[in-house]
C-alpha cells in the first residue's frame, strides 16, 4: 500500500495550521499509549485528520469496532486505536494502542495546534486600530489588541495580553482580566471577567434577565440589578447570551466550557469544570454543582438545583432537581465562591498589585 501524501497548507485555503510537530515517540510519551510497531517510533506527524482522509504525515482515531474497515484501508501516518482493533491497523501504520483514542486525539490535536483555542486579531495585528473607539477613562493595559470598530466604554479595564475583537462592544466599568480573547461582534456590559477567557463571536454578557411578575392585568418587568462573574479559563461559544442577575450574580466557575447558542438566565450559578453542550437553556436561579455536564438542547427550569458531577442527556426538560454522582445535592454552588473572590479574579490588577 503506497502511504497517501499529507496534503499541502494551501490546498484549504483558510483551514488552521498547525502550530508545531511531533515525532511518534514523543505521542507516545504525552498520551501513555502503547505503540504496536517500535519501529516508527521516530515518524513525524504533522496534522490531524478524519480516519479516511489521512495521509502520511496525519493522526487519526478510531473508537468504534463498526470503522474496522477504514482503519483497513486507512493511509494514515499514526492512529489511536482501542486494544481490540490493532490487529486491523495495515502494516505501514503507526498503531497507538489505548482505552481512550478520543480523548488522546484530543491531546495530540491541542499540542500541534497549540495557538487555535482562542480567537485572534483579525488584522494579525497588536494595538489599537485607529478607527477604535476606546474612551478617555478606559485603563487599558500593555499588550492589549483592540480591532476596528471595536468599542470600550467609560472606567472599562482590560488587562495585558488581552484581545477586543472588531466590532466587540464593552461597556462601561466592565472589567476583562489578562490574556482574554473577545470575539468580533460581542457586546459585554455590567460583568467582571477572570483571566484566560476566550469568548467567541457573537456573545452577549450582561444584557437584562428575563423577569415579568403577572397579573390579570399586566406584566410587570423587575429591574436586572446585578452583575455576570465569569471566572479564569472559561470559554464561551458563539452566539451564546448569558443575562445579568436581579438578586444576585449570575456566576460561570473556572474551567466551564459553554457550547454555542447557549442561554444562561439571570442569577444562575454554574460550578467549575461544568460544560454545557450547544442549545442549552438555563432559566434563571438555576444552580449546578462541580463538573456538571448538560446535553445538547436541554432545557433547566427555573430555580432548579443539579448537583456536583450529574450528566443530563440531551433535549431532556429538567423540572427538578437532580443529585449528585455521589448521591447528595449541591444546595449552593460552593465552587462559584463568594463575590470578592470572583471580583479579585477578574478585575486588572491595580498599579499597587502589580510586582
Amino acid at each position: 500500500m503506497r502511504p497517501r501524501a499529507s496534503p499541502a497548507a494551501d490546498t484549504y485555503p483558510a483551514a488552521v495550521r498547525p502550530s508545531a510537530e511531533l515525532t511518534v515517540a514523543a505521542i507516545v510519551d504525552l498520551t501513555g499509549a502503547q505503540l504496536a510497531r517500535q519501529e516508527l517510533r521516530e515518524r513525524r506527524i504533522r496534522n490531524i485528520a478524519a480516519l479516511d482522509e489521512a495521509g502520511a504525515a496525519d493522526i487519526c482515531f478510531i473508537d468504534q469496532p463498526a470503522h474496522r474497515n477504514e482503519l483497513t484501508a486507512s493511509h494514515a501516518g499514526a492512529c489511536f486505536v482501542l486494544p481490540g482493533l490493532v490487529s486491523s491497523a495495515p502494516p505501514g501504520l503507526a498503531a497507538l494502542v489505548t482505552d481512550a483514542p478520543y480523548r488522546a486525539f484530543a491531546t495530540v490535536a491541542r499540542a500541534l495546534f497549540a495557538e487555535t483555542p482562542r480567537p485572534s486579531s483579525l488584522f494579525e495585528g497588536g494595538g489599537r486600530a485607529t478607527d477604535a473607539q476606546v474612551h478617555a477613562t478606559a485603563r487599558i493595559e500593555a499588550g492589549v489588541a483592540i480591532d476596528p470598530l471595536a468599542v470600550i466604554g467609560p472606567r472599562a479595564e482590560i488587562g495585558a495580553g488581552t484581545v477586543i475583537g472588531a466590532g466587540a462592544a464593552i461597556g462601561p466599568d466592565v472589567r476583562i482580566g489578562r490574556q482574554c480573547a473577545v470575539g468580533p461582534g460581542v457586546t459585554i456590559l455590567h460583568a467582571l471577567i477572570g483571566d484566560r477567557v476566550t469568548i467567541h463571536s457573537g456573545v452577549r454578557i450582561g444584557e437584562a434577565g428575563f423577569g415579568f411578575p403577572s397579573d390579570a392585568d399586566q406584566h410587570l418587568e423587575i429591574p436586572q440589578t446585578r452583575r455576570v462573574i465569569i471566572q479564569d479559563g472559561v470559554e464561551i461559544g458563539a452566539n451564546s447570551t448569558i443575562d445579568r442577575g436581579c438578586i444576585r450574580d449570575t456566576v460561570t466557575g473556572e474551567g466551564t466550557a459553554i457550547g454555542s447558542l447557549v442561554r444562561i438566565g439571570h442569577d444562575v450559578s454554574l460550578g467549575r469544570h461544568c460544560l454545557v453542550a450547544p442549545q442549552a437553556g438555563l432559566e434563571g436561579g438555576v444552580t449546578a454543582g462541580d463538573f456538571v455536564i448538560i446535553g445538547g438542547q436541554v432545557c433547566i427550569a427555573a430555580g432548579v438545583t443539579i448537583g456536583e458531577g450529574a450528566v443530563i442527556a440531551g433535549q431532556n426538560r429538567v423540572k427538578a432537581d437532580v443529585a449528585g454522582r455521589g448521591g447528595g445535592k449541591s444546595a449552593a454552588n460552593k465552587s462559584a465562591a463568594t463575590k470578592s473572590a470572583a471580583t479579585k479574579s477578574a478585575a486588572v490588577k491595580s498599579n499597587e498589585d502589580r510586582p
